[in-house]
């Protein structure tokens, strides 16, 4: 269990067969910069394996970068993960290369938050900050 001094920890992770990383780790430096402790699972994961490392590190949000336009599935899988890993109160945000008609049928699946290619980084931090509550190492 983490202290109430410790930073919010957050796991971004790369489920699937999809190579490409960069705006997984843009997201990952941006919320380490705004205080975020972050945990980044690095390429091709999963989701079982997703689920034990947010289990295992005591996160408080799982953010799925995906771009191979498998993120309903992989969505629906992680989430599946999550809860029979008995994890099903930890939030999960989605991003990536998503559909405008597929950000409802995202959060129709249990995600929390949907941000598609191009969503602002300072939008993408405050709503993380949202789902995950006050966090005091906050560098406001």
């Amino acid at each position: 269990m983490t202290s109430p001094t410790a930073p919010v920890r957050v796991l971004v992770a790369k489920p699937g067969l999809d190579g490409h990383d960069r705006g997984a780790k843009l997201v990952a430096r941006g919320l380490r910069d705004a205080g975020f402790e972050v945990v980044f699972t690095g390429i091709r994961r999963r989701v079982d394996d997703i689920a034990a490392t947010a289990v295992q590190e005591d996160v408080a949000l799982v953010g799925l970068s995906i771009l191979s336009g498998a993120h309903l599935a992989l969505t629906r899988r992680t989430l599946a993960a999550l809860r029979a890993a008995g994890a099903d109160d930890i939030p999960v945000v989605v991003g990536g290369t998503i559909p405008a008609g597929d950000v409802d049928r995202l959060r129709e699946a249990g995600a929390a938050a949907v941000f598609p290619t191009g969503t602002a980084l300072d939008a993408i931090v405050a709503h993380i900050r949202a789902l995950t509550g006050p966090d005091p190492q906050r560098k406001d």
